[in-house]
């Protein structure tokens, strides 16, 4: 299936600003010699290559379902989210955390601070620029939920992922910014390796937000809410069905869900009849969640049901 305009819009424009922020603060710290600098540098640079492991998730998760994988590729999307916050905490907070401590042992004052000034000052309008482009997805896709509830539920990590790269992208231009200046004007140039510190504890909470996650994406989470519920609304008013016991549904990635709906048929229905009652209630769903790429039907009574309801929630 292919993936959101807007997650693909925000990852392109992420991808963009960083590679050209990179460039320009990798010059910049070989120029000024500043460790924030170099810290910075490296953040973005990891930051772009995360923005093209998303883009190759996000393409490999368009490929149609075949024998290999009947369900589809979505979770390759989740797979590749999981490798990008391990290379934000593995390259960008240990690169960041080592460069820091070398310059407090080893403090070397900083030089041509404007031009360093200068970076900071474009980095913050390219990543200002690319943070309000992913909020505003988020927004659109969040509905009426807050911020924190929409990180937790959402399903497509593209989005939640490059904005939380360029919140912490905006705070490390800050800290940067900040231990240049305390380095200049207090003259104590262990200062800029305090601040690459603070930008590696920075970027090891955003790893750590995103490994979390998409570790339980990738493990597997239940579709939306509304989806089941809608499910159990066609099929408790469909006349081949004695009872709707429950739903339980799967996300397997953005824009894929497999669901498997508990019910109990009249007992005098016959085959072709139980075929056409799965059909009716899959199409009407399909209607309102294209997502739903498939719809199993458990004959079960509500006993056995609720039992295994109440297993599932024994080992919660």
């Amino acid at each position: 299936m292919a993936a959101p305009t807007g997650s693909r819009l925000v990852v392109y424009a992420a991808l963009l600003g960083n590679l050209a922020i990179a460039i320009a603060k990798f010059i910049a710290a070989g120029i000024s010699g500043s460790s924030a600098m170099l810290s910075e540098g490296v953040h973005s640079l990891v930051d772009t290559l995360n923005e093209v492991l998303l883009l190759y998730g996000l393409h490999r998760s368009e490929k149609q379902p075949d024998t290999l994988h009947p369900f589809g590729y979505g979770r390759e999307l989740y797979f590749w989210s999981f490798i990008v916050a391990l290379l934000v905490f593995a390259a960008g907070a240990g690169v960041s955390a080592y460069e820091g401590v070398q310059h407090i042992r080893h403090p070397q004052p900083a030089s041509n601070h404007a031009l360093s000034y200068t970076v900071l000052g474009v980095s913050m309008l390219f990543e200002g620029t690319s943070w309000y482009i992913a909020l505003r997805e988020f927004r659109r896709s969040k509905g009426r939920m807050g911020y924190f509830e929409a990180f937790r539920r959402s399903k497509d990590p593209s989005t939640f992922t490059v904005l939380l790269e360029d919140s912490a992208a905006l705070l490390g231009l800050g800290f940067a910014f900040a231990g240049l200046l305390a380095a200049q004007l207090l003259d104590m140039p262990v200062l800029d390796g305090v601040a690459s510190l603070c930008i590696a504890a920075v970027l090891a909470v955003t790893a750590f937000l995103l490994a979390r996650e998409t570790k339980g994406l990738l493990v597997g989470e239940p579709a939306h809410p509304a989806v089941a519920q809608r499910i159990m609304a066609v099929a408790v008013t469909d006349p081949d069905l004695r009872r709707a016991n429950g739903v339980t549904t799967l996300q397997m990635g953005p824009e894929q869900v497999v669901a498997m709906l508990s019910a109990e048929f009249e007992d005098d229905r016959r085959t072709p009849q139980i075929e056409a009652c799965i059909t009716r209630i899959e199409t009407a769903v399909k209607k309102e969640f294209p997502e739903l790429v498939a719809l199993f039907v458990k004959p079960q009574t509500p006993e056995v049901f609720a039992a295994r309801q109440a297993a599932l929630k024994r080992n919660s």
